[in-house]
């Protein structure tokens, strides 16, 4: 049995994998996998990948092809969601604020460096004709460190999955405000290089097991109830979701994505063209 370690946010984006696990589809392909839930998203998971306390990562592909180009020692083994993902920009609940360009030159909440939530402010910043270099940062670990920085001022914005953050809104505990889309699909797997030169065909098997389980997912009558359930979410928030999201059901390569992935980091100068170079053999 081959164990690996694989890390993910504790989002509904990860169903397919929670219940292949829990109905032991992988055991079945000779793989026991432990899944760890990574609340600081993408930097913690890249820290991860770095440090060996996980083999495998599902996280967002601006971040993981920038840290990968920047040295980290991975591949990309698939696009997991092959649709965009929804940022909502967040504010506090009690804020003047009412527009995105009031943001300009305020202080962005952010789970780590090289994070999604850090990335897509730069995103966001092309997009509105801010000058990057005059973007403001708190590191601050996870969304509830968002929240808290928000609710104390130490952070006048925070993007993060706008269907993960609609509860608090609810709460009252930040304002939606505004959306921010990735320009290309969201969430992809990569793996550790040692892990992967030695379990090519295993991570194969396994990627296959999870694409199947999300195809079954997408077509059961009771998704919208099971991620209601299971991630307190609400039965509108959740159906709107799934129209807007489709997982890699037939494992398709998506090399053009990549390439507009990597063509915007260079644009942000968050990638030099020298870092990008041979990016193909670099990233699979």
């Amino acid at each position: 049995m081959l164990r690996l370690k694989i890390g993910g946010v504790p989002e509904h984006f990860n169903l397919p994998w929670r219940l292949a696990i829990e109905e032991g589809r992988f055991r079945k392909e000779g793989i026991q996998l432990h899944w760890s839930d990574m609340g600081g998203g993408t930097g913690q998971m890249i820290r991860g990948l770095e440090t060996g306390s996980i083999d495998i990562a599902v996280l967002l592909t601006e971040g993981v092809t920038k840290a990968i180009l920047q040295g980290l020692d991975a591949k990309i083994i698939q696009v997991y969601v092959t649709t965009p993902l929804h940022w909502g920009v967040h504010v506090p609940y009690n804020s003047s604020i009412t527009s995105v360009d009031e943001l300009e030159g305020k202080t962005f909440a952010i789970s780590r460096e090289g994070s999604g939530s850090h990335l897509m402010s730069y995103v966001q910043a092309n997009q509105l004709g801010w000058d990057p270099n005059n973007l403001k940062f708190n590191v601050v670990g996870d969304i509830y460190g968002g929240l808290w920085a928000l609710e104390n001022d130490e952070a006048q914005a925070f993007l993060w999955e706008k269907y993960t953050t609609h509860p608090y809104t609810e709460q009252k505990k930040c304002r939606f405000l505004d959306t921010v889309v990735t320009p290309w699909p969201c969430f992809v797997i990569a793996v550790r290089k040692e892990v992967y030169d030695k379990h090519a065909a295993e991570l194969k098997k396994m990627c296959s097991v999870v694409n199947d389980k999300a195809t079954a997912l997408k077509k059961n009558p009771d998704i919208i109830d099971l991620i209601c359930w299971r991630y307190n979410l609400r039965h509108g928030q959740v159906e709107k979701w799934l129209n807007e999201t489709d997982w890699n059901y037939e494992g398709i390569e998506y090399p053009l994505a990549f390439s507009k992935t990597i063509s915007y980091l260079i644009t942000l100068n968050l990638l030099s063209e020298e870092e990008a170079d041979k990016w193909r053999e670099k990233l699979f």
